[in-house]
This record gives C-alpha cells, sequence and structure tokens, in this order.
C-alpha cells in the first residue's frame, strides 16, 4: 500500500511549528478533506475499520493534527508530514482514499494492515502505529516519524558498505523477519525502500515500514514470498 513515511527535509520540523497556528486558526488543507455527505460510497458511508475508530470530529484528522507537506506516495497512499496539536510530537499520517478502495479485497488489505500493526508488539525495529482512524474520504493511519531516510538511499549514498556494516544492518532485518514469524506475520516485501532510518545519525536505528502486503500465515500452508534483494552495493 505503499510507503508508510519517508525522510522529510531538514527544515520541515520548524516549517510544521510555523504552520501549526496557521492550521489551526485556517483549518489547513485536510489530509482526507473535510466531511462529504456520502463519502466515497456513492450515498452510502463505507466503513473500513471495524473497530469503530471513525472520526466524528467536526475538523476531522485536522482536529487533533496539523497536517503538513507531502513525505511519500504510494498505489493507494499519499503520506504526510503532521504534527500532534497537543504535545507538538512530529509523526507520519499515511492516508488511504476510499475512492482507490474499489474491491472488498482492497478493503480487506488496508483492514489487514491496521490489524497486523496493532498484532505485532512494540519493537525499536519496526514503525510503530500511534492510532487508525477514518473519515468519509480516507483511512488514515499515525505513525512514529522516521527522519534518516531509506536504507535503499543511504546504500546509494555511500557506494558500498563494509562486511561489518553490512552486517549490522542485515542483523536487524533478520530479526524484523524472525519477530514477524513468531507473531505469525509474513511482510512479504521486504527491500531497501521498506527499511527507514530513525534519524540522520550514522547509528541510528533502522525500522521496517509498510505492512500493505503483509499477511498471517498459518503453519504447514505453502505461501509465495515477495522479497527484493536486501544490498544493491557492494559489500566489502
Amino acid at each position: 500500500m505503499g510507503n508508510c513515511c519517508r525522510s522529510p527535509a531538514a527544515a520541515a520540523r520548524e516549517d510544521v511549528k510555523a504552520h501549526f497556528h496557521d492550521h489551526k486558526e485556517g483549518g489547513g488543507g485536510g489530509v482526507g478533506g473535510k466531511h462529504q455527505s456520502g463519502g466515497a460510497a456513492g450515498g452510502r458511508r463505507m466503513t473500513v475499520l471495524t473497530d469503530g475508530s471513525w472520526d466524528t470530529r467536526s475538523g476531522g484528522i485536522e482536529e487533533k493534527y496539523a497536517v503538513d507537506r507531502e513525505l511519500g506516495r504510494g498505489e493507494f497512499g499519499v503520506t504526510y508530514l503532521c504534527m500532534d496539536r497537543y504535545t507538538r510530537e512530529l509523526l507520519a499520517c499515511k492516508s488511504i482514499s476510499k475512492r482507490k478502495l474499489r474491491t472488498a479485497v482492497d478493503v480487506e488489505d488496508v483492514r489487514r494492515e491496521v490489524e497486523i500493526m496493532h498484532h505485532l508488539p512494540k519493537s525499536p525495529s519496526i514503525v510503530s502505529l500511534r492510532e487508525a482512524c477514518e473519515d468519509d474520504n480516507a483511512v488514515h493511519l499515525v505513525m512514529e516519524l522516521c527522519e534518516g531516510g531509506e536504507l535503499f538511499d543511504r546504500i546509494v549514498a555511500r557506494g558500498h558498505y563494509t562486511e561489518r556494516a553490512a552486517a549490522a544492518v542485515s542483523k536487524t532485518i533478520v530479526e524484523v523477519v524472525q519477530l514477524c514469524h513468531r507473531h505469525g506475520v509474513i511482510h512479504r516485501d521486504l527491500k531497501p525502500e521498506n527499511f527507514l532510518f530513525a534519524n540522520k545519525k550514522e547509528n541510528s536505528p533502522l525500522k521496517a515500514i509498510d505492512f500493505g502486503l503483509s499477511i498471517f500465515f498459518k503453519p504447514g500452508k505453502s505461501y509465495y514470498i515477495l522479497m527484493a534483494e536486501i544490498f544493491a552495493a557492494n559489500v566489502r
């Protein structure tokens, strides 16, 4: 369902703070827009989340979060930089347009993505989901913000990884796979683009993102696993 978050520009933190009062006073441009009668289902209210996480506030998600610039875009979702209006914590909000959920399978995929992110235990190697809610136009997944960029971009920037550095990254990836499998989940979209660094430091924690293709598995059943190459760079 597209990357759940990508690294913002270095000035994003100050930009969001500067926009905070503007959003508060003027309402800002909502991620999903204001509520519209009928929503995305041609006159019927389309419900995606099954736990009652419906955003009934008059201001929608903008009432709780100041939404700023776009950070990333996938097939179904657009991720925005946002800030909690009360704690001023910077976060990432992945908004999945209901207009793009054309089939029951699409809807089930979103439900499963949210369910899996809630199901997996809190881990320093997996991006955490703050909350999931929906309005008439979109489903919003509010997650921790990873400011260090993609593993893919860091590989390209380096040109190569030493064996020691590659081992450290590989260890994190294997730990993510182990944790997922231990809890009955197959990620199915492991690739350098789906691992983000929490910050720009050299020793920043690496976190797995994007569970849009993930599934729960049953022991003994065969599955096709989508696995991309972990490293595109030379390892010395």
